[in-house]
């Protein structure tokens, strides 16, 4: 394969059109960085919902943290979330897809969601704070995920 490219066998797109389909996965998507702080600043007007069941809740979730099963959204999150709140949605992590489709229920409702990437996998991999049955709990950083310093990454 000597002087192929498999990155460049497919044309990158325009920077025009790059810019667009980048700002628009930015306004459907956010990680795990961005909504620790904003948790922690405690930013107004933002609910996190962990989208998984039970059993899953109870091993670990984010402090915080609105427990809402996507099968229960249509039903629950009228009285649960006020109007006009900005969700973000998380479930395992990236091998799962149902923060995504707890985010469409929630869009199919009428709020304006976001899809935290990397799920609750990613927030504990990154040595965030976790809430389980027996109070509150950190892991180490995996270094493959964040600075092991704790330092924000500075991307």
């Amino acid at each position: 394969m000597t002087g192929m490219s498999s990155v460049l066998s497919t044309a990158p797109a325009p920077p025009e059109e790059a810019a667009r389909h980048f700002a628009a996965r930015l306004s459907f998507e956010t990680d795990v960085s961005d909504v620790h702080a904003d948790l922690e600043a405690g930013v107004p007007g933002l609910v996190v919902v962990d989208s998984r069941g039970v059993e899953a809740w109870e091993q670990g979730h984010l402090p915080g943290a609105l427990h809402l099963p996507t099968a229960l959204i249509g039903e629950r999150a009228p009285a649960l979330v006020p109007p006009g709140t900005t969700v973000v949605t998380y479930c395992w992590g990236p091998g799962c897809n149902g923060a995504i489709r707890a985010a469409l229920a929630f869009a199919r409702l009428g709020y304006r969601v976001k899809e935290m990437i990397g799920g609750y996998e990613y927030w504990a991999r990154e040595g965030f704070v976790v809430e389980t049955a027996t109070g509150r709990a950190g892991r180490p950083v995996d270094p493959l995920t964040a600075p092991v310093a704790g330092a924000f990454c500075g991307c």
